[in-house]
């Protein structure tokens, strides 16, 4: 199963408010993420937020079409309730008021993964 982390450029000092905002987050409505034909074409597995200083990084384990778990993360309203909260908390404003912005926003945030390992991807004994 695939990860993709993705970066906030945040104002630092304000890991408590950040952390109450993550604390009340509405969960996606499914983690199966679906094509206009209704089509599974992802699922989001887990999701994990750290923050040190003026950084804070999403990580997301996912299967599938990364992009379509963008577009479903866009129209979810937990995630766009997050996504408006933490505008007064970041260094450098992210425009994701709209499907095609937070798509946009994601793809720029994303970091290179270097290594992925995970005990699923062993042989089994």
């Amino acid at each position: 199963m695939p990860f993709a982390a993705i970066t906030y450029d945040i104002k630092a000092g304000h890991e408590k408010e950040i952390s109450e905002i993550f604390g009340n987050f509405r969960r996606v409505s499914s983690p199966v993420v679906r094509d206009g034909a209704g089509g599974e074409t992802a699922r989001i597995l887990s999701t994990a937020v750290f923050i040190r200083d003026a950084t804070m990084v999403r990580v997301i384990e996912y299967e599938g079409d990364l992009d379509a778990v963008a577009r479903h993360m866009a129209t979810q309203p937990g995630v766009r309730e997050v996504e408006e909260k933490l505008a007064p908390y970041l260094s450098r404003p992210r425009t994701t008021d709209t499907v095609e912005g937070f798509v946009a926003t994601f793809r720029r945030s994303l970091l290179t993964c270097m290594a992925q390992m995970s005990v699923r991807d062993l042989p089994a004994s």
